[in-house]
């Protein structure tokens, strides 16, 4: 009798536990980059590619510039401001409060002046001082105000958002909380760099995830890593002049605008690396920092709560040297 209950508690205690099913891979382009998704299905034969692919399409349609019936363009070919939708409206109010606790350093106006410098979705002017000092009449997002129906108004018929800054990273958080909505606990969403993870990897711990070394090289061909980070259920994003610059009569022009100055950032920070709940707001303040420069950036990212702050910059003697918030510490693996 005893080895009769015995079995029966086996199979008892066998038939609760919930079947796994092997990670799965999906990989697409969105917002004129890549993305990667890694996640564990809860169901057999569990696809969800075509339910991802149209959260990203909903994004790409609210705050694609590069689209001239997105929600963002018709804001910008508007002459006083349109009603926005609910994802424009999301990202502009984590934008306003990015904005307001980097002292303007993040500014989703400073679209003009980037596409001056010829980093943004317009092509390349010849800049001049004159052109920077008007360009700047329209840069602020103190000039841009929500009311309480949705109606997004603007100062000047001039005044652009760019939400490229953002993007990316609200893009990671829509997939994210789609996979979250369908069951799935474990996941790794990638979208041009920008990450957030939840739960485990296919081996059963925290996700790896790499911030690399700043190489100046536009094509991306090298790559080598600075650190190696475990993480799980948070979002991280860089930012960095290493990458997207280019070089004019011998000076290098990179792509972070000072929205205050009108003109590319010259300091010593070469990549932020930002960890956060939500990959947005990482996304977000990573771009700040990289306007605000190292000192400024520990100061603003040490005040903030749940938001961590890794820094690459290059001292005096022209290496490479790394600085983190307190918090980002326990996050590096030992190599």
């Amino acid at each position: 009798m005893k080895h009769f209950l015995l079995i029966i508690t086996v199979c008892i205690l066998s038939s609760c536990q919930p079947k796994t099913y092997d990670y799965l891979k999906m990989q697409g382009k969105i917002f004129g980059t890549f993305y990667n998704i890694i996640y564990q299905p809860v169901k057999e034969n569990d696809s969800i590619d075509m339910g991802i692919t149209k959260e990203l399409d909903k994004v790409d349609w609210a705050l694609s510039t590069f689209k001239d019936t997105s929600t963002i363009s018709k804001f910008n070919f508007s002459n006083k401001g349109i009603t926005i939708d609910p994802m424009m409206k999301y990202v502009y109010e984590s934008g306003i409060s990015i904005y307001k606790n980097t002292d303007g350093a993040f500014d989703m106006t400073v679209g003009p002046l980037v596409n001056a410098w010829g980093f943004g979705f317009k092509k390349k002017d010849n800049v001049t001082s004159g052109m920077i000092d008007s360009l700047l009449l329209n840069i602020g997002m103190d000039k841009v105000k929500l009311d309480t129906n949705n109606y997004l108004s603007k100062q000047q018929p001039e005044i652009m958002l760019d939400a490229s800054a953002i993007a990316k990273g609200y893009g990671v958080d829509v997939v994210a909380d789609y996979l979250a909505s369908q069951g799935i606990t474990n996941y790794m969403v990638e979208i041009g760099g920008e990450i957030r993870v939840a739960g485990i990897n296919n081996k059963g711990i925290a996700w790896r995830v790499g911030i690399d070394k700043p190489i100046d090289d536009k094509a991306a061909i090298s790559r080598e890593l600075q650190d190696i980070l475990s993480l799980t259920n948070v979002g991280l994003a860089t930012s960095g002049n290493y990458r997207n610059f280019y070089v004019k009569n011998g000076k290098k022009y990179a792509h972070t605008i000072d929205p205050k100055t009108g003109y590319p950032v010259q300091h010593s920070l070469l990549s932020a690396s930002i960890i956060a709940k939500e990959c947005m707001v990482a996304d977000g303040y990573a771009t700040a920092c990289m306007v605000m420069g190292l000192e400024k950036s520990m100061q603003v990212i040490e005040s903030l709560p749940n938001i961590e702050g890794y820094f690459i910059y290059q001292d005096e003697n022209g290496e490479n040297q790394v600085k983190y918030t307190k918090g980002f510490e326990k996050l590096i693996l030992q190599q």
